[in-house]
């Protein structure tokens, strides 16, 4: 497999079908992926402080809540009607319907659990600017590029499910402050994930159907890979490193 730049392919990659297409994403997944980030080490290995896993659940929770207003954006990418029917349960997932929890409101449990207040949470207003950035770059993502490259950019999905497992049980195990009713958000995914990452895997590649559009489809998975590894470097740096940025969130354990 070619060597990766910090924002795509190289040029001499291997995409002449969608076999070779799926195995370069994969590729990217088992070497860009966050999950080998330093901080989901310690994160995962009780080597944080309840300070630090606060502020890990603060400022992801301002992506959770994003991901819903990232998929209406998507799904106004569609004229056809059938895409946009099968992306929907996507924003029910993390909104929930009348009765039914959502997403965003299992996060909430997470850093309520956690001791946060959740008019705080919700504010963003202790958040990383790191992790504003890119959340939003996200955003622009699937507004500004093709509709192949938005749902392209969801192909994360397919290596979340093994890192769910190890976050549940790395956490139960280490944190007394952590419980089984908290992390149902993680719980969740692992049947939602699978699933939404095989419609956009066959989506991708059924419709990139030219080398160009296969790299597309590859260079935008590089860049949400980009999009998820920043925030644990800002976090990283903020709350390990203890460079706190003016404005945000400074817990009592810091």
């Amino acid at each position: 497999m070619n060597a990766l730049t910090a924002f795509s392919l190289v040029s001499t990659t291997p995409l002449d079908s969608a076999e070779q297409l799926e195995a370069t994403l994969r590729h990217i997944g088992a070497t860009r992926y966050h999950s080998l980030h330093p901080f989901h080490a310690l994160l995962h290995g009780g080597k944080l402080n309840k300070g630090q896993v606060q502020a890990w659940a603060l400022n992801r929770y301002y992506y959770q809540s994003t991901i819903p207003i990232k998929d209406a954006v998507v799904i106004s990418r569609f004229r056809d009607r059938a895409i946009r029917m099968e992306w929907r349960h996507r924003i029910e997932d993390h909104d929930g319907e009348p009765g039914s929890e959502g997403g965003i409101e299992r996060w909430l449990k997470l850093t309520e659990g956690l001791g946060l207040d959740s008019a705080y949470v919700e504010s963003g207003e202790g958040i990383l600017p790191a992790t504003r950035f890119a959340v939003d770059a996200y955003v622009h993502f699937v507004r500004d590029k093709t509709p192949l490259e938005a749902i392209a950019s969801s192909l994360t999905e397919l290596f979340a499910p093994n890192l769910h497992e190890e976050r549940i049980a790395g956490m139960l195990k280490h944190y007394d402050f952590v419980n089984p009713d908290i992390m149902s958000y993680f719980s969740r995914r692992l049947t939602q994930a699978p699933r939404d990452a095989n419609f956009a895997l066959d989506y991708v590649k059924k419709h990139a159907s030219t080398p160009a559009e296969r790299a597309a489809v590859c260079n935008a998975l590089i860049f949400k890979t980009n999009v998820l590894w920043v925030q644990l470097d800002a976090l990283h740096h903020a709350y390990v490193n203890g460079h706190v940025p003016p404005g945000a969130f400074v817990p009592a354990a810091c």
